[in-house]
């Protein structure tokens, strides 16, 4: 029988109780944060409820109950260590589904209040399903009388509101992502299957038109269909690793190869390597000679190729700058244009699987997969990677590094100073 039966139905609530009720619902309304919440639900409740320490219960496995939120505000809290905190009455009320109250008198309670301890356990229903169960806690007594049991029971419920409340924003939230997902997803499947047709459209039809027995090719046509040919399968070949880097860094397959490597060196290979592939990339490399760090070579060249190549087709024509500076125990490189800049709205998401900036996404060719293999890349090197831009005033990433300490003074015979 719940004990609530038991109660005179003539007990009611004093304005202060309907007031700290109030105040309560208020807070679950309001605050977003549960333990927040929970806080102001101790604070409000204390003005009305003697009690030395409240006790969320919620269900963490199949064998019981744990102890998600706990705080001890009154004769407990210069001995928390050793204070009961109501597990068994908190399993009791959850089970039951219905309001218990439990008293022990230890040995010893007539010198030590710790030891005459009464609680008071709540099942915090929502229809037939529990969530969990609520404990109050006082030590030296007097027992809860039948106004406090009814006055917590309310409190109960309103917990339980709270508890709702939060599962149900994390359904939402979980839905959420799933439905965000499942549109990257589809929007990654048209964009793949329009990037792969286009490298094979071209070898294609080129392939097809050399191969025409009723027509002679010269031989500048000859090396312009097969230059095509050739390029088209480089971007065939560089998309099908980007899916194959991707999948394998979702799966935690790739590892990275450290070693210590001179940065400037790697910097400069790169942009040699770039502007000679892009005829219109303008690279001013600032770095300091012999900064040394562990990198895998293969990776972070992968990562300032991809950086490039976008400046290249979101910012063409601007000069990029890739600055690095040594600053203790990290090492920061910076790549800068002068491009159109991106929206502020969009930056959050820039390193996401599949992501690409809706303005963009029609005029420039691109799955999405390159910045998040960048960032899980970084990220497997122990360093970190960030963007900001303005719009019309350029983008600029910022990557930094773990610094060994390492460094080489002298620049190599025939080096200049700075690139």
């Amino acid at each position: 029988m719940n004990m609530t039966d038991e109660m005179s139905e003539s007990v009611l609530l004093r304005p202060e109780d309907l007031r700290a009720v109030y105040a309560i619902g208020l807070a679950i309304a309001q605050t977003e944060n549960i333990d927040s919440a929970l806080d102001l639900i101790v604070l409000h409740t204390r003005n009305v409820l003697i009690f030395d320490n409240m006790v969320l219960y919620l269900p963490k496995d199949p064998d019981g109950l744990n102890p998600s939120f706990a705080r001890v505000i009154g004769r407990g809290k210069c001995a928390q260590g050793e204070i009961e905190w109501g597990a068994v009455i908190a399993s009791q009320a959850f089970s039951s589904k219905q309001t218990s109250l439990r008293q022990e008198k230890l040995d010893g309670w007539e010198n030590n209040r710790l030891y005459w301890r009464d609680f008071l356990g709540l099942p915090l229903n929502a229809g037939e399903a529990v969530l969990g169960a609520l404990v109050f806690g006082r030590f030296g007594g007097p027992p809860f009388t039948p106004d406090q049991i009814r006055l917590a029971e309310f409190i109960a419920a309103q917990t339980a509101q709270l508890i709702e409340n939060h599962h149900l924003m994390d359904r939402v939230a979980k839905l959420e992502a799933e439905r965000w997902l499942r549109r990257m997803q589809d929007e990654f499947i048209t964009t793949i299957s329009h990037e792969l047709r286009t490298p094979i459209g071209f070898i294609k039809g080129y392939a097809t038109t050399l191969l025409r027995e009723d027509t002679k090719w010269d031989d500048g046509s000859r090396h312009e269909f097969l230059t095509i040919i050739d390029e088209e399968a480089d971007r065939l070949h560089e998309l099908i690793e980007d899916l194959l880097d991707s999948s394998r860094l979702k799966a935690g397959t790739m590892f990275m190869q450290l070693q210590p490597f001179r940065l400037d060196m790697i910097l400069r290979e790169i942009v040699v390597r770039s502007t000679t592939r892009y005829s219109s990339l303008a690279v001013q490399l600032n770095v300091d000679h012999g900064i040394v760090v562990m990198v895998d070579p293969t990776r972070i060249t992968q990562v300032f190729d991809n950086l490039l190549s976008n400046a290249v087709k979101y910012a063409p024509g601007s000069p990029v700058n890739i600055t690095v500076k040594n600053s203790g125990e990290t090492c920061s490189i910076t790549v800068e244009d002068q491009g159109p800049g991106i929206a502020e709205q969009h930056l959050e998401h820039l390193f996401d699987r599949f992501y690409r900036v809706p303005e963009t996404s029609v005029t420039v060719r691109g799955t999405g997969l390159g910045l998040y293999i960048c960032q899980q890349i970084i990220t497997g090197h122990g360093g970190e990677i960030s963007v900001s831009s303005e719009i019309s005033k350029g983008t600029v990433f910022t990557i930094r590094l773990p610094y060994t300490g390492g460094t080489t003074d002298t620049p190599p015979e025939g080096e200049e100073p700075n690139a």
